[in-house]
């Protein structure tokens, strides 16, 4: 069997310079070798990144709480089945808080639902199962939103769709500005000297998905200024959107503004490899062992979602969102007393030096 290294190589020699979102894909998501596929424990205090799920229950139960009352405010027979859906359930963690307080204290809303998980990955479906088998006849996974279509009524799903920390992780071309030529040029990837180097791409995919004229950006952007785009993502998200029947369509993640990801000030652009906590200094090192993550561009991904027909109804940080939802357990007995954890942990997900700023949420829906 070839190693994630041998067939990372082998693409470049056929190619030449190999995308980067190619190199980000593989490096990630290779069968048996990439990053997500070879590690089960690479989240939380001892592993390579720390999640708003690493914190504790007190994330999922928030997300429980909320998701309750969408689904109970939503129009229909008491009788009838309700959908969750998760994407990117990495062990199943998030999924087990989010239904244990769902069983505990929305008895006969669980008693109705049916929480999907899409997962591509047969070995993270066998981390999930391990994790969630005492909601077994809860829970049903799907490799794609293709396969969940074949088990819906006419292929359009009423409930809600969620993803917490996914897009981020989703594949980016990478850009460069040459101030000279006043054009962007892509970065690849290819072999040299026995290791991974960064290339030009002979020419650039997708730049035309810049929505900023170069014209505009000549007197502010320094020569070598870096950006990234993710296809994926925004492919992603429209395809969520055109599933989507009535709902909700929520996205929780690292990300910016096209306004903020466009700042002359940011010139290396945000994609960052992380190892035990720590940024890597070499994205292209430690193929398979190192984690590789680019903020995501809220603005594209918003313009998705509402050129397939979903409104906006939210787009705040982390902190503004579970702060909401915060002011409405307290008016709810039902969700249980506050005690140091749950304060320690709400402190954890919505502080700004921790987790509250860096994390943004997008709400859409359809009705």
């Amino acid at each position: 069997m070839m190693t994630l290294t041998e067939i990372i190589r082998a693409e470049t020699a056929a190619s030449g310079v190999l995308p980067f979102a190619r190199f980000m894909e593989l490096a990630l998501y290779c069968p048996d070798s990439g990053y997500y596929e070879q590690q089960k424990d690479n989240v939380g205090r001892r592993g390579d990144f720390f999640t708003s799920v690493s914190t504790g229950e007190l994330f999922g139960e928030l997300l429980a709480f909320q998701f309750a009352v969408w689904l109970e405010n939503e129009a229909g027979s008491q009788d009838s089945a309700v959908r969750i859906i998760e994407a990117g359930a990495h062990d199943g963690k998030l999924a087990g808080d989010v239904l244990n307080w769902l069983q505990l204290h929305r008895p006969k809303l669980f008693e109705r639902l049916e929480y999907g998980i899409i997962e591509p990955s047969p070995r993270r479906r066998v981390w999930q199962r391990e994790t969630l088998k005492r909601f077994a006849p809860r829970v049903r996974w799907f490799s794609d939103f293709e396969s969940l279509k074949h088990e819906i009524q006419n292929s359009k799903l009423n409930g809600i769709i969620f993803s917490n920390e996914l897009l981020d992780a989703m594949p980016v071309h990478r850009y460069g500005w040459d101030a000279k030529n006043k054009n962007w040029f892509e970065w690849g990837v290819t072999a040299a000297g026995g290791k991974f180097v960064w290339a030009k791409m002979p020419e650039p995919l997708h730049a035309s998905r810049f929505t900023l004229h170069a014209s505009q950006l000549a007197s502010v952007l320094p020569d070598g200024y870096i950006i990234e785009t993710s296809p994926a993502a925004e492919n992603w998200w429209r395809e969520a959107a055109g599933i989507l029947g009535r709902g909700k369509l929520v996205a929780i993640d690292y990300g910016l503004t096209s306004d903020e990801l466009f700042s002359p000030a940011r010139t290396n652009g945000t994609l960052r490899a992380y190892f035990r906590h720590h940024a890597s200094a070499d994205i292209l090192a430690n193929v398979g062992e190192q984690d590789l993550t680019a903020h995501v561009n809220f603005s594209a991904i918003q313009e998705a979602g509402e050129a397939a027909g979903l409104k906006t109804e939210a787009f705040s940080t982390q902190t503004k969102f579970l702060t909401q939802i915060l002011e409405k357990t307290l008016a709810d007995k039902s969700f249980g007393g506050w005690n140091s954890s749950r304060t320690r942990q709400f402190q954890t997900l919505t502080h700004p030096e921790h987790l509250g700023r860096a994390f943004r949420v997008l709400v859409q829906a359809k009705t």
